[in-house]
């Protein structure tokens, strides 16, 4: 094999470590700055409840027959990968920054002060993510995509913070040491997801992004081309397993290959003559009973994960902005029937989301299961921030670490605009 280069703009890795399943694609950064998938890998999930490491030993393994899967596909020596992270630890915070500007036009180094400006607050138990702007401000202009070499006296800035538990980051990366691997960064999961099935389009319009996994569902709304909301709810699709498991009276194993077969998101979508047959526990004869009972159960949890996120998008103040509607991605997104669900309970447009814009071996991740590996690549593609730390790293220090390389190259946030 040979090894993977590490991040030298030609090859790099995502790493989806999800709370069902782990996933690992390898992609070439042509000449022409596409993404072309040259490899894939993926393996059940150990270790984790609700995107939250919870056995770093069983996550490393689990990571490690992903990774391995991976390098056969590819022919590559995986070393160093881009981590995602999610959870319920995820929070999203806007906030202002201003500055007085200390030449006759505004330099780089202004904006690195503003930007420092709006991340200078104090959250126990918790390090800023991710620094993404929304906007600058000039003497009162507003809408300011990139002030650099403008005119100006005063430089505000309006950013979103998002906010990660310095534990939950060292407990993956720690995994992914003992996987044998290097991290280059830590992404927040719903962001990279964003990146793989959104339009530039509908980021301008304003829209939603669910990801629904199998622990949380993982929430972005977009506007004005920019990330101003970030919510994580803590169900989904382990809790629609758990539903059917009590409504039909059955094994989790056994609920969950139903959900997968069988699973439908609307009751009105299934006939009155369609059953689903139900294996015997312990010996007992298999059941077969009415599918409108699967489904009144499955549409019941959907309901509820739609409507809270729905209540969370109202009190963001941001549901008027909302006009390109939402945009569904995830494992749970499979499931048929869903999206029409989504538009009557949320009173919105909604389509499901599948990576685009990629080459080379498309067909192997063109499904939203693997929105959020293929979305890492094409953040670390898109961001070339040299945050590698060595497996003999100290875990405690390794959130710390990431954290202060992402201040010290801010200026790869500016080339976002």
């Amino acid at each position: 094999m040979r090894q993977v280069k590490r991040q030298d703009g030609r090859i790099v890795v995502g790493l989806d470590i999800g709370t069902t399943k782990i996933c690992v694609v390898a992609a070439e950064i042509t000449d022409r700055g596409k993404i072309r998938i040259i490899g894939f890998g993926q393996a059940p999930s150990e270790g984790l409840n609700r995107g939250v490491v919870t056995n770093i030993s069983a996550a490393a393994r689990s990571i490690r027959t992903a990774v391995e899967e991976c390098q056969l596909k590819s022919g590559l020596e995986i070393d160093s990968v881009y981590a995602g992270i999610a959870g319920h630890h995820i929070t999203g915070l806007n906030r202002d920054g201003v500055v007085a500007v200390r030449g006759d036009t505004i330099t780089e180094q202004d904006i690195q002060r503003v930007i420092e400006t709006a991340r200078a607050c104090n959250f126990p138990d918790k390090e800023i993510l991710h620094t993404l702007c929304q906007e600058y401000i000039v003497d009162g202009q507003d809408g300011v995509k990139q002030p650099i070499g403008m005119a100006g006296r005063r430089l505000e800035a309006r950013v979103h913070l998002i906010l990660g538990s310095v534990t939950s980051a060292a407990n993956i990366v720690q995994c992914c040491h003992n996987a044998n691997l290097h991290v280059n960064n830590v992404v927040l999961e719903p962001l990279a997801s964003s990146l793989a099935v959104l339009e530039e389009e509908e980021k301008e319009l304003g829209v939603i992004l669910l990801d629904i996994g199998g622990g949380t569902s993982d929430m972005v709304i977009y506007k004005n081309g920019s990330i101003v909301h970030t919510s994580v709810l803590p169900l989904g699709g382990h809790q629609v397993t758990n539903d059917i498991a009590i409504g039909l009276r059955t094994t989790k194993d056994e609920a969950l290959r139903v959900k997968h077969e069988c699973g439908i998101a609307m009751l009105s979508m299934v006939k009155e003559s369609e059953t689903v047959t139900l294996k015997g526990i312990a010996g007992r004869e298999d059941r077969v009973l009415d599918k409108r009972l699967l489904a009144s159960v499955v549409q019941a949890r959907f309901e509820e994960i739609f409507g809270l996120i729905l209540d969370d998008v109202r009190r963001s103040g941001y549901l008027p902005s909302i006009a390109a509607g939402v945009v569904l991605t995830g494992g749970s997104a499979l499931m048929r029937g869903i999206a029409k669900l989504a538009e009557e309970s949320m009173q919105m447009q909604v389509r499901i989301g599948t990576p685009t814009h990629i080459e080379g071996l498309e067909e192997l991740v063109d499904s939203p299961i693997y929105a959020t590996a293929v979305g890492l690549v094409k953040y670390a593609a898109e961001n070339d921030l040299d945050t590698s730390f060595s497996k003999d790293a100290n875990p405690e220090k390794i959130f710390t670490n990431v954290v202060g390389n992402m201040k010290n190259n801010l200026k790869g946030f500016f080339d976002l605009f």
